[in-house]
């Protein structure tokens, strides 16, 4: 439609000059003595139109071939930008695709662009580390070093690329520079995680588990695991005399301790450094909170001394305990055994029968019937002593 308005209009402008210069007596003398020359008006509005349109192309030419250098100088930086952003986006999907020479020979077009020179730099580094060239990774972290606006992206993609490389002490620095610039976000706090595992700095390892669960980054299971990783070596250090491990469980939270890894392996140490009335609490509260099996063994490992109040009242636990659990095998076994420390035969035999007639473990019918054994010897029957031995020996060979 818009064409045809313009042809419409073209159309009247036509008809309307040739009328008007059909119509037209008009001249123009143009008189320099001694030199005359008529013209009609017509064609000297012509001669000015041509004259014009002359002098307009004459001009646009000139300016045409001033900018010149500047159009130039812009279409080489078009070209750069053109192609450094097509290296860039080459690397990227490089990378992605697992081609880690091609993205690094692209990251290194992208890198000519200054634009670009940063996000090439980090995806060349990641590049070179996976081709495991550890020296040209760090070549392309170099680059971008004094660089203010990548500090962050730099320290994080070190962090991550030194956990993978297994150098702990190196990630944590990075981590270490990052938090001084007053950064910490999630996934930093996940790689620290990460290298504060590899090093072995437990309480460290918790302290970040703790964290990260108060914003829901980690799985539960995997929190589990690494509260019981962590709690296993602080608590089964070899290292720690009776003062130091209770020193070390003083720090746990209430709400872990509970926890049946935890006190497992807690009564356990505690037991094996011969402080056997904190074993037993910690066992007690542990059950009382969640059953374990794990547990009722290390609190039938810290017995209390034969006929003292502390084995009376632990006998009075399992029995309470074994009420609500008639058919558990562990506790059972428990009870028998305190029974027999305490010489209370009858008791401790039908303990020990039941725990045997319900045990399917291996170990545990193996010590039924040692200390089985061990009642009928007190008792002076040898036959039934040597029998339990006998059984035992056999349970031990299966």
């Amino acid at each position: 439609m818009r064409f045809f308005l313009w042809v419409l209009a073209l159309m009247a402008t036509a008809i309307g000059i040739a009328v008007t210069a059909r119509f037209n007596p008009g001249n123009v003398v143009l008189f320099y003595p001694p030199y005359r020359m008529d013209l009609s008006l017509n064609f000297f509005v012509v001669l000015m139109a041509a004259l014009f349109v002359l002098l307009y192309a004459v001009v646009r030419a000139v300016r045409a071939t001033m900018r010149m250098p500047a159009r130039v100088a812009e279409y080489r930086q078009r070209k750069r930008e053109r192609d450094g952003n097509k290296g860039l986006r080459d690397a990227l999907k490089a990378l992605f695709e697992g081609r880690f020479g091609h993205a690094e020979k692209a990251a290194l077009r992208a890198a000519e662009l200054p634009e670009n020179a940063g996000v090439a730099a980090l995806i060349g580094a990641r590049a070179a580390h996976r081709m495991r060239q550890h020296a040209r990774r760090d070549q392309w972290v170099a680059r971008i070093a004094d660089d203010p606006t990548m500090k962050t992206a730099r320290l994080m993609t070190m962090t991550e690329l030194l956990v993978d490389d297994h150098q702990p002490e190196a990630a944590l620095a990075a981590v270490r520079e990052l938090n001084a610039s007053g950064t910490r976000h999630i996934h930093a706090l996940q790689w620290s995680l990460k290298a504060e595992q590899q090093a072995k700095n437990w309480p460290e390892v918790l302290r970040l588990v703790r964290s990260l669960d108060k914003h829901k980054a980690l799985h539960p299971a995997l929190s589990t695991r690494l509260r019981e990783l962590a709690y296993t070596d602080l608590l089964s250090d070899k290292t720690h005399d009776a003062e130091s491990l209770l020193r070390v469980w003083s720090t746990i939270p209430a709400v872990d301790r509970v926890k049946p890894y935890v006190a497992c392996r807690a009564a356990t140490a505690l037991n094996a450094r011969g402080l056997h009335d904190e074993a037993r609490q910690v066992a007690e509260e542990s059950l009382k909170a969640n059953w374990d099996e794990r547990v009722v063994r290390a609190y039938r490992d810290a017995a209390a001394p034969a006929g003292s109040a502390a084995l009376l009242a632990q006998i009075e636990h399992c029995e309470a305990w074994l009420v609500a659990r008639p058919n558990d095998a562990d506790l059972a076994l428990t009870l028998g055994s305190l029974c027999l420390k305490q010489k209370l035969w009858g008791k401790a035999q039908r303990y020990l029968e039941g725990a045997l007639s319900d045990a399917t473990d291996p170990a545990m019918v193996r010590e039924a019937h040692l200390k089985l054994a061990q009642l009928h010897e007190a008792l002076q029957q040898p036959e039934e002593a040597a029998n339990h031995y006998r059984q035992c020996a056999l349970a031990t060979i299966l």
